[in-house]
């Protein structure tokens, strides 16, 4: 009997079918395509100008909530003179925390604040009783590249140097979109400068991974609810204005083209944190997933994708549909289940 060639990579159709798009996420697409026409876009009216237009509830973003449980804090900086502003949100159960969740937020480079993360921050804090840290780091175009990444690899730095500040060590990092690029370039650098530190998990949110857009998804995608390739292209050139292809292929800049294998090797660990990769099969940035997850496993670590057939870009922060809490109850499962192993490790 002849034995079947197998498949050394399998991957499953499933999600990529348009019959399992339910009707839930159908909506939700329906939702923001109907808000996408009649908004403005950021790079018609500025930068700063929509920053405005987002908390007056005037895009298809929801308005973020402000609550007065979270703390408002700042770390130093590499810059003399500068602190990091940062928000802080403590389990409200008044015990010890179990350790230090950093959130680095989304928006392109240009859009975002760490004061938005309040209602997120708290859903971690309370599940999982870490004291959940957002950044705020410096936009774009008032601050192009490399400043953001700066700010997010000095902050996370001295919160490893630093653990007696929050009480708790740096165990989870984790971000969205462009929050994702940080929360990779983030990991790599500490693993770099801080060797004998491992992030129990690491959360990749439709991360955006590859600043020279020449994923299929992203180059194929003209029209696109959220995000699309045009909104795509003046992100990058906000963030690296002039620059060439080649240079925003540094790994610095663009991930996806850091040697994951090499990193791995080099490691006292032998192997990256274990990482979970959310995206929807509908989000131009799904290719930037797809790669950095292959790129992840391949290195020999731990990594976990999640897809959500036919959800859009930053679908998981549209809370009440099914997709966004079906993504939020398999992040919670997927910390739950770090989190308990490797609190077992260190005791």
């Amino acid at each position: 009997m002849k034995m079947l060639t197998t498949s050394d990579v399998v991957v499953t159709a499933l999600p990529f079918q348009l019959s399992n798009i339910d009707a839930s996420t159908k909506k939700l697409n329906e939702t923001l395509e109907k808000a996408t026409k009649t908004a403005p876009r950021w790079y018609e009216v500025g930068a700063a100008t929509y920053r405005q237009l987002v908390y007056e509830g005037k895009t298809h973003f929801p308005v973020p909530p402000h609550l007065p449980t979270a703390q408002d804090a700042a770390l130093p900086s590499r810059n003399p003179g500068r602190d990091i502003p940062v928000r802080v949100y403590k389990p409200d159960n008044g015990r010890p925390s179990k350790g230090i969740y950093l959130s680095i937020h989304g928006g392109g480079f240009v859009m975002g604040s760490h004061k938005d993360q309040d209602g997120m921050l708290k859903d971690i804090a309370n599940s999982h009783q870490l004291t959940a840290v957002s950044i705020g780091f410096r936009l774009a175009p008032e601050d192009p590249f490399p400043a953001g990444v700066n700010d997010c690899i000095d902050a996370a730095e001295y919160l490893v140097d630093t653990p007696a500040v929050f009480g708790a060590p740096l165990r989870v990092i984790g971000g969205a979109s462009s929050g994702g690029n940080y929360v990779a370039e983030t990991v790599f650098q500490l693993m770099r400068t801080r060797p004998n530190h491992r992030f129990d998990a690491v959360l990749l949110i439709n991360g955006f991974f590859d600043l020279t857009l020449n994923m299929l998804s992203t180059a194929q995608s003209q029209t696109s609810v959220v995000i699309d390739r045009e909104m795509l292209v003046n992100f990058v050139e906000a963030y690296s204005p002039g620059m060439s292809l080649e240079t925003r292929r540094n790994p610095l800049m663009s991930p996806l083209y850091e040697d994951l294998q090499k990193l791995a090797r080099e490691s006292p660990f032998g192997a990256l944190p274990p990482a979970l990769f959310t995206c929807g099969t509908a989000d131009p940035l799904l290719d930037d997933s797809l790669q950095m997850s292959m790129k992840w496993m391949v290195s020999g670590s731990e990594a976990v994708i999640k897809l959500y057939p036919g959800a859009p870009h930053m679908f998981s922060a549209f809370k009440g549909f099914k997709v966004a809490d079906d993504a939020a109850a398999a992040t919670m499962a997927f910390l739950s289940e770090k989190l308990s192993k490797e609190t077992s490790l260190r005791t």
